[in-house]
């Protein structure tokens, strides 16, 4: 099969007639499979899913609403596609952009092919902004030069939805998630964006902090997921060293003065001595978080799961 296409989908029933249809249109040259995932919907979507059923259709249901990452880990995981796409089932994605994407992954050899809504069609004040704003952060984060990391529309090696698991809200950086597990020739491709025709948006502001708050846990689990002795004891060992560099610039200064007769303060009644008294608790502590983290990694299930790319 060449395509499979993974759609997944929360109080859109009123789109995915006409949806289908345009993605019928759009890919009659290949052979592929529709895989609507319903993210426990509470309008009549999973009835009119039924209604679309037929031999390229396959669906999946939610008992209840665990959000986008949830929905395409099980996509993912039942495609069968040799090249994966996804899409949102807001019409706001084109099908007719897929062709090219699948282009890009055959011919030029691409792992990821990501869409950029260059020209967006939501509201500049509180989507296109913050969006430009995180996609800013992102890149500065992963080193993946992606104008537009969370499109919904994107194009992906088989290879590349089996070896990554999505999980949380992470479905923001499957990009980065890729990259990390060493699917690196990442492209992008300019793709129209449609306005919403259906509906309102079942994202709101807090996806900005959030992705942002996400972003930094994945970068500090993919930088020292297995080895969190290096940031810990690191950071440890230096609030140490400054507070024990503080202490004896305390002491050694008491005892200059008190050699030269000069009136001094008891160094208990130094507030410095208190920092010093601080850092050096805070660097043990950190140094033990980093300890009791490598014990932990360490006795993990999963510390030895690496990707294998081929083998002789």
């Amino acid at each position: 099969m060449d395509l499979s296409v993974i759609i997944p989908l929360y109080n859109e029933a009123d789109s995915l007639p006409e949806l289908k249809a345009w993605i019928d249109r759009s890919l009659k040259d290949y052979s592929y499979e529709i895989i609507f995932v319903d993210d426990g919907s509470t309008d009549n979507s999973w009835e009119v899913i039924r209604q679309l059923a037929g031999p390229a259709v396959r669906a999946i249901r939610f008992r209840r609403n665990y959000g986008k990452s949830a929905a395409l880990y099980e996509g993912f995981a039942a495609a069968e596609g040799e090249v994966v796409v996804t899409m949102d089932a807001d019409l706001q994605d084109s099908p007719e952009e897929v062709p090219e994407m699948v282009r890009m992954i055959r011919e030029e050899g691409y792992d990821l092919v990501s869409g950029w809504k260059q020209h967006r069609k939501d509201n500049a004040l509180t989507k296109n902004l913050p969006s430009k704003l995180y996609n800013w952060a992102a890149r500065k984060v992963t080193g993946i030069k992606l104008h537009d990391m969370n499109c919904g529309l994107k194009a992906y090696r088989a290879d590349v939805v089996k070896n990554i698991e999505v999980y949380g809200e992470m479905h923001r950086y499957i990009p980065y998630l890729a990259k990390n597990a060493g699917f690196k020739k990442i492209g992008e491709k300019r793709v129209a964006h449609q306005k919403r025709k259906y509906g309102s948006s079942k994202f709101g502001m807090d996806r900005f902090v959030n992705g942002l708050l996400d972003l930094m846990s994945l970068w500090f689990l993919s930088r020292f997921g297995g080895k969190p002795m290096h940031f810990f004891g690191t950071s440890g060992i230096l609030m140490f060293l400054v507070g024990f560099v503080m202490t004896a610039w305390i002491i050694a200064a008491k005892l200059v003065y008190q050699a030269r007769g000069l009136k001094f303060r008891a160094v208990t009644d130094q507030p410095l001595f208190y920092l010093a008294l601080v850092a050096v608790v805070l660097g043990v502590i950190l140094f033990l978080a980093g300890f009791i983290g490598e014990m932990v990694s360490r006795s993990a299930e999963g510390r030895n799961d690496y990707q294998v790319k081929e083998r002789i």
